[in-house]
């Protein structure tokens, strides 16, 4: 396929931190992706979860499921704008990798634990796990990937802030690469962080609905979901409630992709960047949602917000999570030798920052169900160690 000219291209962004020798059969690309689904951080995600304890049910979203319908969204983009589809690819698969069990409210609890040490965010444990904490090559830590993939996950919420701000572990990172941390994503990049909003739509209604946090009547005041809705059913009367959200939400993922792909080439078409480097100089987003359709995804995350995440059921999944990283954590740290041997460096001594880091590591790569064992072995006193 030929791409155009301001897609991920050229040594500045093939290159690795440790120079290695160029595959004849696979592209630059192609090797950050299979590098990433080989990576164990990758095989965890499967028993991590989005909003539900695993516990709850076996059919909710994780966040492997989760990834895979990001890059299937996003690699569909690519292929119709002519960008690199393999980077893409890759960019949406490694999103996640950072994330704590137990979703957002393991993140919130990990970083209230870490705030005297440098705080924790998952997009910058993302980068950690990327580059030191996978241990699978002879010549390097982590997976050596490319300049275009690190400097995609970096931005992944778009250009980083003033240095300060940044969470722990960034600056290292961002100097190694040399790139403007200022500077906005490659459109490779833009496109697995907007593909990641509309897989995130899409089945967090299909989850809440198959949980009981609200239904269809509920959903229906959601202008951009009522829409598809009310025109599934002039076509389909009468359909069967599982079938009629199924196709409506097939719907809203294409109406969105729709709006999208035009909504950017738009804006193509008025700065018509000649390069990666003048999409990264752009001054905005090149890949973007309509007003509209920006202001209908407001609408629909507000109600997400109000009817699924802060339910009360999700609520008390969320402080029981809360609990265990929290609990877990208080003990590693005061007592680190309950940790398994290999976890931490000699002489590590504890409360130092140094131990709480090597902690935070720990937790960060637990599945749920192996944060819940662990609770139990070290909490439960019936419980064998």
């Amino acid at each position: 396929m030929i791409l155009h000219p301001y897609a991920a291209q050229g040594r500045v962004w093939s290159r690795r931190l440790v120079p290695e020798t160029v595959s004849a059969g696979r592209s630059p690309y192609q090797h950050d992706r299979d590098r990433i689904v080989h990576a164990t951080a990758f095989r965890r995600l499967m028993h991590k979860t989005q909003v539900f304890v695993a516990s709850e049910g076996d059919h909710y979203r994780t966040r492997l499921t989760h990834s895979l319908e990001v890059a299937q969204i996003a690699r569909s983009l690519a292929r119709r704008l002519g960008l690199d589809e393999d980077l893409t690819e890759a960019l949406a698969l490694a999103h996640d990798l950072g994330h704590t069990p137990f979703g957002h409210a393991g993140e919130d609890a990990l970083h209230d634990c870490m705030k005297p040490f440098g705080g924790f965010a998952h997009n910058a444990q993302t980068l950690r796990v990327l580059t030191r904490l996978e241990q699978r090559y002879a010549a390097f830590d982590g997976l050596n990937l490319t300049v275009a993939t690190l400097d995609g996950l970096l931005k992944h919420n778009g250009p980083l802030g003033p240095r300060p701000d940044w969470p722990f572990g960034l600056a290292e990172i961002v100097d190694a690469t040399g790139l403007d941390p200022a500077g906005h994503g490659l459109l490779e990049a833009q496109l697995a962080s907007l593909a990641d909003d509309i897989a995130y739509d899409a089945h967090d209604i299909d989850d809440g609905l198959r949980a009981g946090l609200f239904d269809l009547e509920q959903i229906r005041t959601v202008p951009l979901v009522a829409g598809y809705l009310k025109a599934v059913e002039a076509v389909h009367p009468g359909l069967e409630p599982k079938r009629l959200i199924h196709e409506s939400l097939r719907r809203l993922i294409s109406g969105m992709v729709d709006d999208l792909l035009a909504e950017t080439g738009h804006r193509l078409d008025a700065a018509r960047p000649q390069s990666p480097e003048d999409v990264v100089s752009a001054g905005r987003s090149m890949v973007a949602f309509s007003a509209t359709m920006t202001q209908q995804d407001a609408a629909l995350k507000s109600f997400l917000r109000a009817h699924m995440y802060r339910h009360h059921k999700v609520n008390r999944m969320t402080t029981k999570a809360k609990r265990v990283v929290i609990e877990l954590f208080d003990l590693y740290l005061e007592v680190p030798d309950v940790l398994p041997p290999d976890i931490l460096p000699p002489q590590s001594k504890p409360g130092s920052p140094e131990t709480a880091r090597v902690i935070a590591d720990f937790i960060a790569g637990m599945t749920d169900r192996f944060a819940l064992a662990e609770h139990r072995r070290l909490f439960d006193p019936e419980t064998r160690i």
